[in-house]
């Protein structure tokens, strides 16, 4: 009896046109794991804050230190890639991911566990560029737009659960029970990935050496700046100093990236308009994006008194919306252009900021259930078209970066988003004399007008991304990008 071994031979003659969407599947399954990793603890930050005793300034390290490693770590993939392969590059990360996951649960104090968001962000980091990748490489221009959607409507469906989920988690199990949902998921990727992962798979190229000199740098940078903006909060001058080193790193980054052989991130990809206007919409878009998916668990807990399961719930519809709208948007990618789409879903999403805005303690559930679906159409819009429309017309040799900067610099504004925004609900409700989002307060509409105010500022960032989306349009008639063989 002769055992089957997994190669990329044997695997496309035994599937044929079905392997390369059983790959897609795959990576669906460790992105969805990384996604409830991400997005299912700020439901708990309540819990954890009480737990703890920690203000907004230090409660938003268990989202931004995740934020953090998941963001650095992006800029590995492309190494990992052509150093271990496909396979051997996931199934290690999902194995650091369940590993994380585990530790975090069982965590005796507040330092372990962020420890473990680190652990849980690299794994999550390294996962994320993954299908994008395989995507614009194997999939011919015809049928990217479907990937994508296809895609996008697997991994939305976690932070619609996750947070459901997780806030029925935290009142019957304590906030320790959704660090360990991740692990369900990693053991099934795992699966998954030994069956329909070829062992000689690589995504072409030869291996390079890994440029630790500018991950160093903009690891230092990244840190720097979101310590810096911690430390404005009580100690303005330190602050200020820690913001002049991140911007010392930054213009050191540059000039190493500029004379490396091999660069962590190609700058040659900033010469493409397109790309270099996708970059700042990424930016934008995932400060806006996860600033919000950390500030809105906590705002219907705190400011408008409801449980974590009632405040979890409230994004359920919501999620199920996205996650049509994203199959529609996928599949309208190749009728309109990826810039219309992207700047009509940012628009969308910054309404749905502003009109959060105006909610009340007399707001009915069902209306914070819609305004939360005008904002999940929005990020339906967005998802699918933002990769697509910033890498058309790149260099086929520059996708796997591409794609990498593209994540990166989404996440990298997600890590800042979160910082910034519960900075800036700390300082508000500072202003009002509330020391914690827990504090007393002399008028009880006080607290909520911080949250008004957060919302405000988020809604702001969104629409002033739809001015750099709308520069993503091309300038020439479409080229296509060739599949790989």
């Amino acid at each position: 009896m002769t055992t089957f071994t997994p190669t990329l031979e044997a695997l496309r003659a035994r599937y044929g046109e079905r392997f390369k969407w059983l790959v897609l599947f795959t990576l669906m399954v460790g992105a969805v794991s990384s996604v409830i990793s991400a997005t299912i603890v700020n439901v708990a930050i309540p819990d954890l804050s009480r737990h703890f005793v920690l203000g907004q300034e230090r409660a938003q390290w268990v989202s931004a230190s995740f934020m953090v490693a998941m963001t650095l770590s992006m800029l590995l993939t492309p190494w990992l890639l052509l150093r271990f392969g496909l396979r051997r590059t996931f199934i290690g990360a999902l194995l650091l991911l369940g590993v994380g996951g585990l530790a975090g649960g069982l965590s005796p104090n507040y330092e372990v566990m962020i420890a473990m968001r680190v652990v849980e962000g690299i794994a999550a980091g390294i996962m994320q560029p993954l299908p994008n990748i395989l995507i614009l490489r194997v999939f011919p221009e015809r049928e990217q737009g479907k990937a994508f959607g296809l895609f996008g409507f697997g991994v939305v469906l976690a932070p619609a659960v996750g947070p459901s989920v997780g806030g029925f988690l935290v009142e019957l199990f304590g906030w320790r029970s959704i660090f360990f949902v991740v692990m369900p998921f990693t053991l099934i990727g795992w699966a998954m990935a030994r069956r329909f992962m070829a062992v000689n798979s690589s995504m072409a190229g030869e291996p390079k050496p890994l440029d630790w000199r500018g991950l160093l740098l903009i690891g230092g940078a990244t840190v720097t700046l979101l310590n810096g903006l911690v430390a404005l909060h009580s100690d303005a001058t330190h602050g200020i100093v820690l913001m002049l080193v991140s911007a010392v790193c930054v213009a050191g980054f540059v000039f190493w990236q500029q004379r490396v052989e091999s660069p962590l991130l190609n700058l040659r990809l900033f010469s493409y308009r397109q790309f270099a206007m996708g970059a700042v919409v990424a930016f934008i878009y995932g400060a806006g994006l996860y600033g919000s998916t950390y500030l809105v668990p906590v705002y219907m807990q705190v400011a408008l008194a409801y449980a974590p399961s009632r405040a979890g719930l409230v994004l359920l519809p919501a999620g199920l919306v996205l996650a049509v709208t994203i199959m529609l948007a996928g599949r309208l990618t190749n009728r309109i252009e990826p810039f219309r789409l992207v700047s009509f879903g940012l628009a969308a999403l910054a309404l749905s900021f502003f009109l959060m805005a105006t909610n009340t303690r007399a707001t009915s559930y069902l209306l914070l259930i819609a305004i939360a679906i005008v904002g999940r159409i929005g990020l339906g819009f967005v998802l699918p078209s933002l990769s697509l429309g910033a890498m058309r017309g790149v260099d086929f040799t520059l996708i796997p970066q591409g794609s990498s900067a593209v994540n990166f610099l989404r996440q990298l504004g997600g890590a800042i988003g979160v910082s910034a925004t519960g900075i800036f609900l700390q300082w508000r409700l500072a202003t009002r004399g509330i020391e914690t989002v827990h504090g007393a307060a002399v008028d009880p509409e006080a607290r909520i007008l911080a949250f008004d105010e957060t919302f405000i500022f988020l809604g702001t960032l969104c629409a002033l991304a739809v001015l750099a989306a709308w520069r993503m349009r091309r300038r020439e008639l479409p080229s296509a990008i060739p599949a790989a063989q």
